[in-house]
């Protein structure tokens, strides 16, 4: 089962991470996605293979999030040019959407690596509630 609550923050946590990249030269878009997908990895924890998918989910989200807010602004921008160029600029704006959701994809392989090793260092049981804490006696 997908823990969203993972996938959102580690989500967060690369879009925070890459507003920073955007000003600070070395950090980059690609530690953004890194340090998102071994948050949500870890998050999830259970292993290799829940990492991977709570990782890749939060790379994904984080360039369709971003694909969709340029796709809309290219499209909003064509009404200045009236009717016609509202037209135009709304089919651009999807096939913009559309090319970033495929390259969301393939940049997400980062973030479920990331992710990955995140849900390796976190293989126990699942953290949340008393069950998961461990009795010291």
């Amino acid at each position: 089962m997908t823990n969203w609550r993972a996938v959102l923050i580690g989500f967060l946590v690369a879009t925070v991470v890459g507003l920073f990249g955007v000003v600070v030269p070395g950090i980059g878009q690609l530690a953004a996605g890194l340090f998102g997908g071994f948050v949500a990895g870890y998050l999830a924890g259970g292993g290799l293979g829940r990492g991977f998918w709570h990782g890749l989910l939060a790379g994904a989200l984080g360039g369709l999030v971003g694909g969709l807010l340029i796709a809309l602004v290219v499209a909003l921008a064509g009404w200045a040019a009236g009717p016609a160029g509202g037209a135009i600029t709304g089919i651009a704006g999807l096939g913009i959407f559309a090319a970033a959701a495929l390259v969301a994809f393939v940049m997400a392989i980062e973030s479920a690596i990331a992710g990955a090793v995140g849900g390796a260092l976190n293989a126990g049981p699942d953290r949340r509630g008393s069950a998961g804490r461990r009795q010291y006696q």
